[in-house]
């Protein structure tokens, strides 16, 4: 990985993007329900499966990968949401979270063409 100022500076700026990306998305959605969440990790898992099956430069990798999609993604609110949810309807989104967004991560490897 690249670790100078401008490697950070990729990161800080996917960063920003990522995440007003996904406040864009909860304001769209108005999401009450936890689907806003599961629509952006598995489009993030799409995505960062893509990014994996293509050969990008690091720069492209730090400011997509590790800034854009990981603050675009998330784990803590996507607990949050099972949790709430309930213990049934909590594990079933929990579970079909895991399984789409690895679904999700194969297509976008083979959408890459790293296969």
């Amino acid at each position: 990985m690249e670790r100078t100022r401008f490697g950070y500076l990729l990161v800080a700026v996917g960063g920003f993007v990522g995440a007003a990306a996904r406040y864009g998305v909860d304001v769209a959605a108005g999401d009450t329900t936890g689907l806003g969440t599961l629509a952006v990790n598995i489009a993030g898992s799409l995505a960062l499966g893509v990014l994996v099956g293509r050969t990008t430069t690091t720069r492209t990798q730090l400011f997509v990968g590790t800034g854009a999609l990981s603050s675009f993604t998330t784990y803590s609110t996507f607990v949050g949401d099972g949790v709430a949810l309930g213990t049934v309807a909590g594990s079933t989104y929990v579970a079909a979270s895991y399984a789409l967004g690895l679904a999700a991560a194969a297509v976008g490897i083979l959408i890459g063409g790293r296969v």
